[in-house]
């Protein structure tokens, strides 16, 4: 009777653990939205979340080999050095060599991550032209998009949809917007960041794009996508009770797609300040 459920057992946990780890590869997999049971970041679409997830990467493969260093050291002290084997302890006080070394080595560490790092942050900060300039103005709680004249210059609202019979096929809870913001795949969009209350922060963990919008100041940072598809985030700000109903959702289509949208767009905002979402198909 033990044999048997202890057979039972081990069927069960075996069968929870390959769940597990297809949740997790499902997870890994996932782009534009958090997955249950992600432990990493989302899957970069830009060349510059590519960077970050790469640099991420490196920091925790540099940072895992120090902590293995040190706990071979302190394994070593324990073992060596202890009152058993070492009752008269050492009067040593001074090691020209290991204080050197303990010196130099963290120094050349911290160059071998400012290294990367410097590049990475000027490669965040210095965008190329842009081919689509977006401004975005947090309210609380919701998100406003402005398209420049050359672009149609029209201007809408997006509201998280709070009821889950209105939500699209597609669009998870809390993070389904009426009205999406739609860019192009392979081009150069430049974000326009502020805010008219107080302070907000646009995130889009895909792109690896985060910038505070705060009233009264204009911030600037960009990305290129280069796949298409439908990627969400949200404001990373505590900003209010509405806080966490704040989505963020940007559909990257290709060129013919974006540029329908664009007439319809003009179209539907010509006269202002419509809140009906617009409908996009094939924008997935």
């Amino acid at each position: 009777m033990r044999i048997e459920n202890g057979r039972r057992s081990v069927t069960a946990l075996s069968t929870a653990a390959v769940a597990l780890v297809l949740g997790i590869s499902e997870a890994w997999a996932a782009a534009g939205r958090p997955s249950p049971w992600e432990t990493g970041m989302q899957e970069m679409v830009t060349e510059l979340g590519q960077s970050v997830s790469n640099f991420h990467t490196y920091l925790l493969w540099l940072i895992t080999a120090i902590c293995l260093f040190v706990l071979a050291l302190l394994l070593v002290i324990i073992a060596r050095f202890n009152e058993r084997k070492n009752p008269v302890p050492s009067k040593t006080t001074h090691n020209t060599l290991l204080e050197v070394a303990w010196t130099i080595v963290p120094v050349l560490i911290l160059v071998a991550i400012a290294i990367p790092s410097f590049r990475l942050l000027r490669q965040q900060l210095v965008p190329p032209p842009a081919d689509v300039v977006v401004k975005v103005t947090g309210y609380s709680w919701y998100w406003g998009y402005e398209y420049p004249a050359d672009q149609g210059g029209f201007k809408f609202d997006s509201n998280m949809v709070t009821e889950t019979a209105d939500l699209k096929p597609d669009q998870p809870r809390l993070l389904g917007v009426d009205n999406a913001m739609v860019v192009p795949v392979g081009k150069v969009v430049r974000l326009q960041v502020t805010a008219a209350d107080v302070i907000h922060a646009f995130a889009l963990p895909s792109f690896a794009v985060k910038i505070d919008a705060v009233p009264g100041r204009l911030n600037e940072t960009w990305f290129k996508a280069e796949k298409e598809g439908v990627y969400y985030g949200q404001c990373s700000e505590l900003c209010g009770n509405g806080h966490p109903y704040m989505p963020i959702e940007i559909r990257v289509v290709s060129e013919q797609q974006y540029a329908a949208w664009l007439n319809e767009a003009k179209q539907r905002y010509a006269s202002a300040e419509g809140s009906a979402p617009l409908k996009f198909a094939n924008a997935q």
